[in-house]
């Protein structure tokens, strides 16, 4: 940051500008929180039997661990960009309007997560159900640790309720295909050749505004090596769109290199089960009874209600312990 040509790529000085921040607010808890247990420790030595600063000590004591417990998870955080931003997407699958009312009702839950965190969110495209619900959408997540906290939440997500949209009232399995990307500095070293990309644009379409739906401001980029395709529509700038759209393919080129290296090592290994549709991450059932259990991890609660308005805090923690005790 001390470079006299360091504001010459502004976009690329905001990002380390922002990683700057991001450790020395952390390091400066780390700091207080030595500092605060060194006092303590010190006024304890010093407290003999007095009942009133026993009293002040075991209170101090009681909070600082509790900050130490909060603290402690950040380390868990240990991925190779779990402290940068990430990109979510959601694509409603089998089950029809109700897997479209699911697709929508998972990105309420991670707005709502986001919110609670502290994590700013953009949405930057979606797709409508034709009756309910949405056929897909991608957000964009920034803040310290976005990746960390979302990429457990990568895979096959059911939910086994009773219709609403059933006028007999049985009940419906749906699904949902969650994709959690990187979106770091990292993804600008994918390079993309010009003839491997095929970009369409289009007329928006959605609930639109103004010029949205009125202009071909869409834009679908097909990276043709892979046949990985990324619409972006929600910009009203075409360059705008185009430029999230290849910021997407170059996330899913990082993190598709990264997961082939990752077969090859467990092939090696002699342990590989490859990622299919039938494989799913979570369930959510509502009845005849109500659990959310992670097949990954097997933690499971009852609480679904509250694990749908974005407080899955402990679905994170479970997969990020379990991830580390693999290593």
């Amino acid at each position: 940051m001390a470079k006299g040509d360091f504001w010459s790529d502004q976009e690329h000085a905001k990002a380390v500008s922002q990683k700057y921040e991001n450790f020395k607010s952390e390091l400066s808890e780390w700091q207080n929180l030595q500092s605060e247990v060194t006092e303590l420790g010190n006024l304890a030595s010093i407290s003999d039997d007095d009942g009133e600063m026993q009293e002040e000590i075991s209170s101090k004591l009681i909070k600082q661990e509790a900050q130490f417990r909060k603290m402690e998870f950040a380390v868990l955080f240990s991925g190779n960009h779990d402290r940068g931003d990430a990109i979510i997407a959601i694509h409603a699958g089998t089950g029809g309007v109700d897997a479209q009312d699911w697709a929508q009702i998972l990105m309420r839950m991670y707005l709502r997560f986001c919110e609670r965190h502290k994590l700013k969110t953009k949405i930057i495209d979606e797709t409508p159900g034709a009756e309910a619900g949405l056929k897909s959408v991608v957000i964009e997540i920034t803040g310290p640790f976005a990746y960390g906290w979302l990429r457990s939440e990568n895979g096959v997500h059911r939910l086994v309720r009773i219709s609403p949209f059933d006028g007999e009232k049985m009940r419906h399995t749906s699904f949902a295909l969650v994709e959690v990307l990187p979106a770091m500095e990292e993804a600008k070293v994918v390079e993309l050749k010009d003839d491997d990309l095929k970009i369409d644009v289009m007329r928006a379409g959605g609930h639109g505004g103004q010029s949205v739906n009125t202009t071909d401001s869409a834009v679908r980029v097909t990276h043709l090596p892979t046949g990985i395709v990324v619409k972006c529509q929600n910009e009203r700038s075409q360059l705008q769109n185009k430029q999230n759209a290849i910021k997407i393919i170059k996330a899913k080129l990082l993190k598709l290199h990264e997961e082939q290296e990752g077969e090859k090592l467990q092939e090696i290994k002699g342990e590989y089960l490859k990622a299919q549709w039938s494989n799913q991450s979570r369930s959510y059932v509502m009845q005849p009874y109500k659990l959310v259990k992670d097949h990954r991890t097997d933690y499971e609660t009852q609480e679904i209600d509250r694990v749908l308005e974005g407080e899955f805090d402990d679905f994170v923690e479970s997969y990020l312990r379990e991830k580390i005790d693999k290593k």
